[in-house]
């Protein structure tokens, strides 16, 4: 600065690379708005959420499961878990050759032929030739062993029934919705019964 107060010529350079340097930075800031203006908001990850349907999903689950045994508890004398399943199994299949049945049981077909055995003494299910061919046998069920599924399931039906009663009907609806997405991701096969038969 002179004595009189005016800038110098030093001092008017360095002002003026000052300034274009203040220019300089605004066009980048500028430049960078730009190049980003178009790139889309940052999108949730897809596994927003997975955890806490999980976790609603396993309370639910704990839930059917304390179902599940009530309604079995009146049949217990008459059948075991497994020996149910078979049921359900047959009533819901059909009558079945004793390999297809081991297979959707996820047994061997020795095991299932020992708690075939012991239900057909029972009186629940019987074997019968296939009429594709003599020597086939198929396991079917008998009236006595269909009418402990439709008890079985009755029941269960009865006591979810009156746990969606308490719910307000739009969380009623909202569940349907719910429950029907979550069987279709698990690649449940549609229910084509009246009365589904459910879960053993």
């Amino acid at each position: 600065m002179s004595e009189q107060g005016a800038p110098t010529g030093d001092e008017r350079r360095d002002e003026h690379r000052a300034s274009r340097g203040d220019e300089h930075t605004d066009e980048r800031a500028a430049e960078h708005t730009d190049e980003h203006a178009d790139e889309p908001a940052d999108e949730p990850a897809e596994e927003d959420g997975v955890d806490e349907v999980t976790s609603a999903v396993l309370t639910a689950s704990r839930l059917l499961v304390a179902i599940s045994v009530r309604s079995l508890a009146a049949v217990e004398d008459a059948v075991t878990l497994p020996q149910f399943r078979l049921l359900v199994v047959l009533s819901s299949r059909g009558p079945l050759k004793l390999v297809t049945l081991a297979g959707a049981l996820g047994v061997n077909p020795s095991t299932a032929m020992r708690m075939v055995d012991r239900l057909t003494a029972a009186g629940l299910v019987d074997r019968q030739a296939s009429p594709d061919s003599g020597r086939e046998i198929r396991i079917q069920l008998t009236a006595a062993g269909s009418a402990i599924v439709d008890d079985v399931t009755a029941r269960r039906r009865a006591d979810i029934a009156t746990i969606v009663a308490r719910m307000p009907a739009p969380r009623r609806h909202d569940l349907v919705a719910a429950l029907r997405a979550f069987t279709d991701a698990g690649g449940e096969p549609p229910v084509t019964t009246a009365v589904p038969l459910g879960w053993t």
